[in-house]
């Protein structure tokens, strides 16, 4: 079984198509409802109080659910975490994205000065902690590669290229130190400057 992806609710039917063609039924909704409530109960304990305030009790209480729904969906708290984890990456690269097509790659810090840093926080808390955990460091992998991807189409160049790896662990250190350190951002700027200036070097407009 998927540990992301149970296969079933707690009205004892399973949540999606039963073949790939059959409507859900109202409890199949009800219960995708449900799963997707205590989902976005978990993410926003962890983005409020980091790592320790995702518990399953804690969850069911933010959802206004029992607590036996939160278990039937999530068999462990690692699941709950995980699957937060993996939302708010998956929130971070839209975000990313679309920052990026508006302003361009030298106002990235800027995103990162406007962003909610309780937020950030608890995303850099489970990145750090993926280190101990193999499903989450496959997640953090996943927004690593998604932000090298990023900047790779911005700058043209392909993702191995070096300068695009490069800038990528330039931005992200720079943005660490401002989220837990909250340094000057000038000096965030001038940095990610010289960075992408040596990034574009050579490139044929």
């Amino acid at each position: 079984m998927n540990a992301l992806n149970p296969p079933g609710s707690p009205d004892g039917h399973p949540d999606g198509h039963t073949d790939g063609t059959t409507p859900r039924t109202p409890s199949q909704e009800r219960g995708r409802r449900r799963r997707a409530t205590l989902l976005n109960a978990a993410v926003a304990l962890l983005t409020e109080g980091g790592f320790n305030a995702v518990t399953h009790r804690a969850v069911a209480q933010r959802a206004h659910l029992p607590l036996a729904a939160t278990t039937y969906y999530f068999a462990s708290r690692d699941q709950l975490l995980a699957e937060a984890f993996a939302q708010l990456v998956e929130t971070e690269l839209a975000t990313t994205r679309a920052w990026i097509t508006r302003h361009g790659l030298p106002a990235l810090t800027d995103q990162v000065a406007t962003a909610d840093r309780t937020r950030q926080l608890g995303l850099w808390e489970l990145y750090v902690h993926a280190g101990r955990d193999p499903v989450l460091q496959h997640i953090a992998r996943r927004w690593t590669d998604g932000c090298v991807r990023l900047i790779a189409e911005t700058l043209g160049r392909p993702e191995n290229d070096p300068r695009v790896r490069l800038l990528y662990t330039t931005v992200s250190t720079l943005w660490l130190e401002h989220v837990v350190e909250q340094r000057p951002l000038d000096e965030a700027r001038a940095l990610l400057g010289l960075a992408l200036t040596q990034a574009t070097a050579g490139r044929t407009p």
